[in-house]
């Protein structure tokens, strides 16, 4: 059938093998070659060599790999656009008060209390080197592996291979694939141990190997940075991550806040950082009538409305932006922050999440993209709602006449359409 419709005469065999990667393709859907994976793996030779990567140990590693489709974040070619993004993080494709569920914060906060006691001598030195609260540390523990009881289901150097291959961040994971392969040589962990998320990250605190070489320590003197074994280790990497990047001793991540009537959701964000006595003056107050620290009231702070004008409010600190480059999205950090105040015997929340669906991924990419067209939105067409796109929703709103709520609503969608369609 093959050689019929090329017009080519092939021999037995090879048309054998042209016909089962048409049977294949019709029956997978569009499938990328197995020669063009190891043609860029052959590729990535140059690269780990000038890394120090020896051919023995790319040889090794990267044998009988082959790429994992099924993992989130991938750009496969012919897939349906509304598919293609309908897989991402957790983080933004439940609403707000999915992931901040209350019951699992709860579990979380009641664990980490009890490690707080097995682990208090060596969590109180952490915090002593490091300025960081050890209920933060903590946090994250309990955020990225449920304190060490998630199991880590994926080969790493698959998923790192997979991302650097068919990922939409190809260069970023390019690089921790590399790193990786460099961490397997020198014999920090073994391969089978080298277990990690969809994203290829490692260990108890979840650290791509980037990190590693970066932020890791050897907290407990053994010689080892073990991140995989070691929890006093792991706790202090977490620690000296969050040094590295800018954590101010001694200063909240944040609070919830109640807003005055009629408050402008389009000052939400980092852009809209000010004192925090002028958010005070513009009649923003704690919640359950708590009162701002006088002594830190020159300290600059943002708002962050995750569900618009709708849900609970938050005025946060520079140390949130920190817990934010651990992993970048606001509900991450708002959990992170959360978790720590509620290890603390602290940090319910005031009011209710009221929104119980978003829209599709592939809704908000089309959103962002009409917003994109008319000039209110200029950050990276993701799908992924965050401060930038609901300024944008909101500012879109003013100039149209309509309810300000900065929420990607279906309303707001149906209107864009609309005003599209009438070439406005």
């Amino acid at each position: 059938m093959v050689a019929r419709l090329c017009g080519i005469k092939l021999s037995a065999g090879v048309q054998f093998v042209a016909a089962l990667a048409v049977f294949v393709s019709i029956s997978s859907g569009p499938l990328l070659a197995l020669e063009s994976f190891a043609a860029w793996r052959a590729g990535l030779w140059p690269d780990a060599q000038a890394m120090g990567i020896t051919r023995a140990t790319f040889d090794r590693e990267l044998k009988g790999v082959t790429p994992n489709r099924s993992l989130p974040d991938l750009l496969l070619p012919g897939a349906d656009k509304k598919k293609r993004h309908d897989k991402g993080q957790a983080e933004f494709i439940k609403t707000p008060g999915q992931y901040l569920k209350g019951s699992q914060l709860k579990f979380l906060a009641a664990r980490g209390r009890k490690l707080d006691v097995k682990w208090r001598k060596e969590l109180v030195a952490i915090e002593r080197e490091y300025g960081v609260p050890r209920s933060m540390i903590l946090a994250i523990f309990g955020r990225e592996t449920a304190y060490g009881s998630y199991q880590l289901r994926r080969d790493a150097i698959r998923a790192l291979a997979t991302q650097a291959y068919l990922g939409r961040r190809a260069d970023f994971f390019r690089n921790e694939l590399l790193l990786a392969l460099k961490i397997l040589q020198e014999g920090h962990v073994s391969r089978r141990k080298m277990r990690s998320s969809w994203a290829g990250a490692l260990g108890l605190t979840q650290f791509m190997p980037s990190d590693f070489y970066k932020h890791a320590v050897d907290f407990d003197g053994d010689g080892r940075r073990d991140l995989w074994n070691s929890v006093p280790d792991a706790l202090a990497s977490a620690a000296q991550q969050f040094v590295n990047n800018g954590w101010q001793r001694g200063r909240r991540w944040g609070d919830e806040v109640r807003l005055p009537k009629n408050f402008d959701c389009t000052l939400e964000g980092p852009n809209h950082m000010r004192p925090i006595k002028e958010w005070h003056a513009l009649g923003l107050r704690l919640s359950f009538g708590k009162k701002f620290d006088p002594a830190g009231t020159d300290d600059p702070a943002y708002v962050l409305l995750p569900e618009g004008i709708y849900g609970p409010a938050f005025l946060l600190s520079h140390n949130f932006l920190v817990i934010k480059k651990y992993n970048f999205a606001d509900l991450y950090a708002l959990f992170v922050g959360n978790l720590a105040d509620r290890i603390e015997g602290k940090g319910k929340i005031e009011r209710s999440w009221v929104k119980n669906r978003l829209l599709r991924t592939w809704q908000i990419v089309e959103m962002q993209e009409r917003l994109a067209a008319l000039g209110l939105y200029g950050d990276k067409i993701d799908g992924k709602v965050g401060t930038i796109t609901r300024n944008a929703i909101g500012n879109y709103q003013k100039s149209n006449g309509l309810r300000i709520d900065c929420w990607p609503g279906n309303a707001v969608l149906k209107h864009m359409r609309k005003q599209a369609a009438k070439g406005q």
